[in-house]
C-alpha cells in the first residue's frame, strides 16, 4: 500500500524502510510514527523477510521529533512522557526485539531521537557526511528513545554525559572510533553497501541472530551465573532449529548451507 511519510519495499528477503519527510530532515510526526509502526510490525511477522534496513530520504537520516507537530508544539504544556510512551518507546522496542537483523544506513544528520533510533539497530553504517547529535539538552530534555540506556554502555559514562550535555556533532569517523557504529562508507556507496550486506544476512541463520540479540541484551543486567544459564537455555533452543541441522549437514557434506531462518 502507498504511504505518505515513508517508503517501504521488500526485495529478496530484505525489507527497506526509508523515512521520507526530507524537507523536515525526516523528523517524526504522529502520522509518520503510525506508518513506521505498521511496517515494522509487518516485517517482524513476515517469515519471508529475513533482514530489515532503515534509512532516510534526502540529505539527513532523522532529526528526531518535529516540533511543529501538534503533539509537541513549542510553547504548550504538553505531556512529553505520553508521547514517549505512545510513540518512541514502542518504536525502540520493535527494533530491539525484532527476531532478525536490523541494519541502519545513516545517510546524513541523525539528531535527538533520530540518533538514538540508529543506535538501537543491530548494525549501523554511516555515510562519511553523517553526524550524530544528542540535541535534547537545548530544550531542557533528556536523551530518550533508549539513548540514556545505550549511550553509557556504548561509549562510557564520561562520553555519554559529554554527548548529552555539550551536544557535539559527532562525525561518522568519531562515532566509529567510539564504538557507536559499525562502519563508515563513502556517501555514494552507502546504500549499495548496506543492501548487499542485508541480502547476505538474509541468507544466513537469522533465528540464531535473534538469540544472540537476546543474549547480549540480557548480559547488561545479568550476573555471570545468570548469563551462563541463559546461554545454556538459548543454545538448547538453537540446537533444535532447522538451521542448526542444516548447518551441520552442510559442513559434513562439504556444501553451502541453505538456511531458512527456522
Amino acid at each position: 500500500m502507498p504511504y505518505e511519510y515513508i517508503e517501504y519495499a521488500v526485495t529478496g528477503g530484505v525489507a527497506c524502510l526509508t523515512l521520507n519527510r526530507p524537507n523536515s530532515l525526516n523528523s517524526f510526526t504522529a502520522a509518520m510514527h503510525g506508518e513506521v509502526a505498521e511496517v515494522l510490525e509487518a516485517a517482524a511477522e513476515d517469515r519471508t523477510i529475513r533482514a530489515v534496513v532503515i534509512t532516510g530520504a534526502g540529505r539527513g537520516f532523522c532529526a528526531g521529533q518535529d516540533l511543529n507537530d501538534r503533539n509537541v508544539a513549542p510553547g504548550e504544556r504538553v505531556d512529553l512522557g505520553a508521547s514517549v510512551e505512545k510513540f518512541y518507546n514502542p518504536l525502540i522496542r520493535r527494533i530491539t526485539s525484532m527476531e532478525k537483523p536490523v541494519i541502519c544506513a545513516v545517510n546524513g544528520v541523525a539528531a535527538g531521537a533520530g540518533a538514538n533510533l540508529a543506535l538501537a539497530c543491530d548494525l549501523v553504517f554511516a555515510a562519511e557526511s553523517a553526524k550524530f547529535v544528542e540535541s535534547f539538552a537545548m530544550l531542557g530534555l533528556i536523551p530518550d528513545s533508549g539513548g540514556s540506556w545505550h549511550l553509557p554502555r556504548m561509549v562510557g559514562m564520561a562520553r555519554a554525559k559529554g554527548m548529552a550535555m555539550l551536544m557535539p556533532k559527532v562525525s561518522a569517523h568519531q562515532a566509529k572510533e567510539w564504538g557507536l557504529i559499525w562502519e563508515v562508507v563513502e556517501d555514494s556507496k552507502l546504500m549499495d553497501t548496506v543492501m548487499a550486506l542485508a541480502e547476505h544476512l538474509a541468507t544466513q541463520p537469522t533465528l540464531g541472530f535473534a538469540y544472540t540479540k537476546q543474549a547480549f541484551a540480557a548480559s547488561m543486567t545479568n550476573t555471570l551465573d545468570e548469563q551462563l544459564d541463559l546461554e545454556k537455555t538459548l543454545m538448547r533452543t538453537a540446537g533444535f532449529t532447522d538451521d542448526y541441522a542444516e548447518g551441520v549437514a552442510a559442513f559434513l557434506e562439504k556444501r553451502q548451507p541453505e538456511y531458512t531462518g527456522q
